[in-house]
């Protein structure tokens, strides 16, 4: 039977790290998480920047929401056989340290091409997403960042919820999300690349 909770006092470890990271970021669970993230990095990148237009970055994601997406590909909720395989590869206090070098890893904003856009997209971002994903597009320890990630991935992201194609499927975003143009996700995706 897979442990998909992880050991409480590297949950624990998560919010102390958001509090006061020299406590925490000893090399221990660091350096561990970095000999874990090295399976991740053919897609996600030696330090979490995606080599990948379609694949999200993982530098900067929160810990707790990287840990709890990682336990749904060993769980099977999410589906995706080369994620599920490879994750459940690694043990949960392996997937704990992982998700925590990630979290610690600087995130790289592509620079903005079209302020017109970004602007726009920064306006959109007020009016639907700013209320779950935060000012900043920080998100929290069940909702992700989205402050510069890939600009093709969430687009691809946010077509999939306003279609309800994709298979994670959450009533919230596709409400939000229902009656967006393309060029709306392409102004937000710009934005929120650009932030960081």
């Amino acid at each position: 039977m897979i442990n998909i909770i992880g050991p409480a006092c590297l949950l624990l470890s998560f919010s102390a790290l958001a509090a006061d990271p020299a406590p925490v970021a000893t090399p221990t669970p660091i350096k561990s998480g970095q000999e874990g993230a090295q399976f991740c990095r053919h897609c996600h990148g030696e330090a979490g920047i995606s080599l990948h237009p379609d694949i999200p970055n993982l530098a900067g994601q929160n810990a707790a929401y990287l840990l709890d997406q990682m336990n749904k590909f060993a769980a099977g909720k999410r589906k995706n056989e080369f994620m599920e395989g490879l994750i459940k590869a690694l043990k949960p206090e392996e997937r704990a340290n992982t998700a925590l070098y990630f979290s610690q890893q600087k995130v790289m904003p592509q620079p903005a091409r079209n302020s017109a856009q970004t602007e726009t997209g920064g306006k959109l971002y007020a009016k639907l997403c700013v209320y779950c994903h935060g000012v900043n597009a920080y998100g929290s320890d069940n909702i992700p960042r989205l402050a510069a990630q890939q600009t093709v991935y969430l687009q691809l992201s946010l077509k999939r919820y306003r279609s309800g194609s994709g298979e994670r499927i959450d009533p919230r975003m596709q409400s939000y999300t229902r009656n967006l143009k393309d060029n709306d996700i392409d102004n937000l995706a710009a934005y929120l690349a650009s932030l960081r």
